[in-house]
């Protein structure tokens, strides 16, 4: 069904389902009528679904329903690395990024090698990368005689398969953390007709001169549609090397696809050089691994965006690449580095017992939600919600998530006026998996804190909205 005759579908039921039964209370252990004509609609299993809502002001419980179950609630587990991330570290801090030179510099010229040290940045974009190689031509280098040294051990990630999760080792949802983790690892292939040649012309965005792009596209004539619009991407020569195939429709202008290619060095590596030389400097070596010296003072010190921005990036869009970077800041911030995963859960479960007396449904394994295994209850993720209404930094943690019906995960949904404005929610999706976690300000002014846990086959095709919709709706009535 295309997805606007699906979103049709879903709002016509929720509707009928909301006049067939008016709003009424719900009795303890009970779900509301709407809730429960989803489920018997879309024949689910009630002992599927886990809700927990509470009125924030009073701590009244408005909705349980299996609220002590462990389930997987998928993305919404970036909620959880956020705001253990926002209560430790600080709204406020942030990242750096140091680039040293090895060797004097002469009239402008470096002759030997330059260092850039990650620690950690999980927003170190293309622009950003702009900014930072303008800061050093600034310092008054231009020319760079020797090779790039890359310091990555801030993080020890270990082997890493990127195909692991569900074979798509080129999706960007599926990158490793870095601790020099560049424009998120990612390529953005823009592709349209050349009519001159029938073939296809491609851009790739960042321009990576170690990066081999091999064109076998046609062109044919045909409207833009289809999967991919006919084109596949596959690697070869480890990752250095993208292959493009595939018939092209000659109709289709301006279409880009997001992938991922080298390795995290190989990537910084090429971006750096790429971005210094377009900035009109020289660069003659190639890279290698390497540590940062303890005896000199970096050329320059390149600063992030701050906590509070970065957690908004990824709550809003679930970036999974950046909420893992947090888990192994976590890390390194209390353990020391290097930062690692294990020592990343392991800040999480010690926050807990500290602050909630304990998370004992919860099993985090990548900071992410992107795993089979994560497991949490909606009792303990609404003892979550209400701790973080309660602090300070509050409004930055709300803000982080997506506002219904207007941007981020949920520009498309809630957006018929109802809902739209009246909710932040971070969303969460896998196959057989769809679950909402957040806060609601129903029209009589009432705050919420929402958990919605559904785990039953082919949920996140639908039905797990519909549950979340109808939910909504009758606490927006409250």
């Amino acid at each position: 069904m295309p997805a606007a005759a699906a979103k049709l579908c879903i709002g016509l039921l929720c509707c009928a389902l909301l006049y067939c039964f008016p709003i009424a209370a719900v009795a303890d252990g009970s779900l509301p009528s709407s809730v429960q004509s989803v489920l018997k609609l879309r024949k689910i299993p009630a002992e599927s679904l886990s809700v927990l809502v509470t009125d924030i002001e009073s701590g009244k419980t408005i909705v349980k329903w299996n609220d002590d179950v462990p389930r997987n609630p998928a993305s919404t587990m970036k909620l959880v690395t956020t705001l253990v991330a926002l209560d430790e570290l600080g709204p406020a801090y942030h990242w750096k990024t140091e680039i040293y030179g090895l060797s004097e510099i002469r009239d402008g010229r470096l002759d030997g090698d330059l260092l850039i040290k990650g620690y950690g940045d999980p927003f170190l974009v293309t622009e950003r990368v702009w900014r930072m190689v303008r800061d050093l031509s600034q310092t008054g280098l231009h020319e760079i005689g020797g090779d790039l040294i890359i310091d990555d051990s801030y993080f020890d990630v270990g082997p890493y398969d990127a195909g692991q999760f569900d074979h798509q080792p080129l999706r960007a949802y599926n990158v490793a953390p870095n601790a020099l983790l560049m424009n998120l690892k990612v390529v953005r292939y823009w592709f349209e007709p050349d009519p001159a040649t029938k073939g296809v012309r491609v851009v790739i965005e960042p321009a990576l001169e170690n990066l081999q792009v091999e064109n076998r596209l046609s062109l044919a004539n045909g409207s833009c549609s289809g999967y991919q619009r006919g084109i596949s991407i596959t690697a070869a020569d480890s990752f250095t090397k993208m292959i493009l195939d595939g018939s092209f429709p000659s109709r289709c202008k301006n279409y880009a696809i997001s992938r991922t290619a080298l390795d995290h060095n190989a990537y910084a590596y090429g971006m750096f050089k790429s971005m210094w030389k377009e900035a009109g400097n020289s660069f003659e070596g190639t890279w290698r691994k390497g540590i940062a010296p303890t005896d000199r003072v970096p050329l320059i010190s390149f600063p992030s965006k701050s906590l509070a921005e970065i957690i908004t990036l990824i709550n809003k869009h679930s970036n999974n690449v950046m909420a893992r970077q947090l888990l192994y800041t976590l890390s390194a911030e209390t353990f020391g580095a290097p930062g690692t995963e294990q020592g990343g859960r392991e800040v999480i479960s010690a926050w807990a017992a500290r602050n909630l007396s304990g998370l004992d449904s919860l099993v985090l394994e990548n900071g992410a939600g992107l795993s089979r295994a994560v497991r949490i209850s909606a009792r303990d993720f609404n003892k979550l919600l209400r701790f973080a209404w309660s602090q300070p930094y509050m409004p930055e943690f709300a803000a982080s998530m997506p506002l219904s019906g207007l941007d981020g995960t949920l520009k498309s949904r809630f957006d018929d006026g109802t809902l739209t404005g009246q909710a932040h929610l971070k969303t969460g999706s896998l196959d057989d998996v769809s679950a909402i976690a957040g806060y609601l300000q129903a029209r009589s002014g009432r705050r919420f804190a929402v958990t919605v846990l559904l785990n039953y086959k082919d949920a996140h095709r639908g039905p797990g909205e519909e549950v979340q919709t109808a939910l909504l709706r009758y606490l927006n009535d409250l």
